[in-house]
């Protein structure tokens, strides 16, 4: 069995590769397109940056899943431990070492691509990319959240799938491709408050008033999600 220290190394490395390759890649689009704002970014370029997303949560569960279950992501943590899933000794060592991970993955981000990374790409960061408010950003991220939980619970959790890292990966690219273009899709709130974090260190602005939204909603959605499998569920 892995020892804290070893989850703990495991939650940040996983969630550095994901929030450094993810937001990288919304980035560089934003870039080699002549500074566009996220809005601007067509279907082709969420489909991109989906994949990138979900190849990086692909590899990140298969080198990293077997030290601490390869969470990543703050609401599936406390999804798992509102379900009795999770113990609750170890909660405050992942939330800890995701966002550690994500904040590193964005400051590196920041370092290697100066300036026009914050002021134009914004580190990947979301926003009401569609104008649908705070309301419509709630729905669309627990939806999204819910999904990719649900997923988490049947392939990983439970074991269904044969293949779980790669069908969560591909979960995740699909939902980005499909609810990118409405809230930038964080379903995830240390991948979301990373960048806004770097974007002010920078001196540039973050949408510091959708963070509550970008929070909560995300872990609802994975609390929803646990329940929700957890009653739909046939034993054999």
């Amino acid at each position: 069995m892995a020892s804290t220290i070893q989850k703990f190394l495991a939650e940040l490395i996983g969630s550095f590769i994901l929030v450094f390759f993810g937001t990288a890649s919304v980035v560089l689009v934003l870039l080699v397109n002549g500074g566009l704002k996220v809005a601007a970014i067509t279907m082709a370029d969420w489909v991109a940056i989906g994949l990138a997303f979900g190849l990086a949560l692909t590899v990140a569960i298969y080198a990293l899943g077997p030290v601490s279950g390869a969470h990543f992501n703050p609401a599936v943590t406390i999804g798992l431990w509102a379900g009795k899933k999770f113990p609750t000794s170890d909660l405050p060592t992942y939330i800890i070492a995701q966002f550690v991970g994500s904040i590193i993955a964005s400051a590196v981000l920041l370092f290697v691509g100066g300036p026009d990374a914050s002021a134009i790409g914004a580190l990947g960061s979301v926003g009401d990319v569609a104008g649908i408010g705070m309301v419509g950003i709630f729905i669309i991220e627990f939806l999204g959240t819910a999904l990719l939980m649900y997923c988490i619970m049947a392939a990983a959790v439970d074991g269904q799938a044969k293949d779980a890292a790669l069908s969560i990966g591909l979960v995740l690219a699909g939902i980005i491709v499909a609810i990118g273009g409405f809230s930038g899709c964080g379903i995830n709130p240390s991948r979301v408050f990373a960048p806004m974090l770097m974007n002010t260190v920078a001196g540039n602005a973050a949408p510091w008033e959708l963070f509550p939204v970008y929070l909560i909603a995300p872990i609802i959605g994975a609390i929803f999600a646990v329940y929700l499998y957890d009653y739909l569920k046939v034993e054999a």
